[in-house]
């Protein structure tokens, strides 16, 4: 487990682009390798201004306070920089050339300063349409309590 540094965050797509799986051997079912990572206020607040949040819930407790969350939460989408926060530069899903083709989320409870969330990831089926390579997978991430805090499947096209 580590607390999620957005200045040490690895954003080189290429690193490790050699040790990936390429199509042929993602076997569906198979778990991803992940690490839990924790969020701090300062990782949620940069997010949500990285991403034009603009609502003091994400970056002012004495506002988040007033609201029926009664504190700070993370906006829902950052559940894309976990699916990467919490994976290896050596993780299928990170090859250059990937297109997403669609996805489908669910957002159960909100992620919280101090939230140690887990992601479980999977390929589901991988199948070839139109002479495109595809592959569909589903994450859950839970938090340090098991509880889900989101779920999704999505597709992508991955280069040959």
């Amino acid at each position: 487990m580590t607390t999620l540094d957005l200045d040490n965050f690895e954003t080189d797509f290429w690193k490790d682009v050699d040790k990936r799986k390429t199509w042929d051997e993602i076997i569906p079912g198979e778990l991803r390798d992940t690490t839990p990572v924790t969020l701090t206020k300062e990782v949620i607040a940069r997010y949500a201004r990285g991403v034009g949040e603009d609502n003091p819930i994400y970056f002012d407790e004495g506002y988040a306070k007033t609201t029926p969350y009664g504190g700070i939460i993370a906006p829902p989408s950052i559940h894309i920089l976990l699916m990467f926060a919490c994976t290896t530069t050596e993780d299928w899903m990170r090859t250059p050339g990937t297109i997403n083709a669609g996805q489908n989320w669910s957002y159960h409870i909100p992620i919280r300063p101090g939230d140690t969330i887990t992601m479980r990831g999977t390929a589901l089926d991988r199948f070839i349409k139109k002479d495109r390579l595809f592959a569909v997978h589903e994450n859950t991430f839970t938090n340090q309590h098991g509880q889900v805090v989101c779920t999704g499947r999505g597709q992508t096209i991955r280069p040959a």
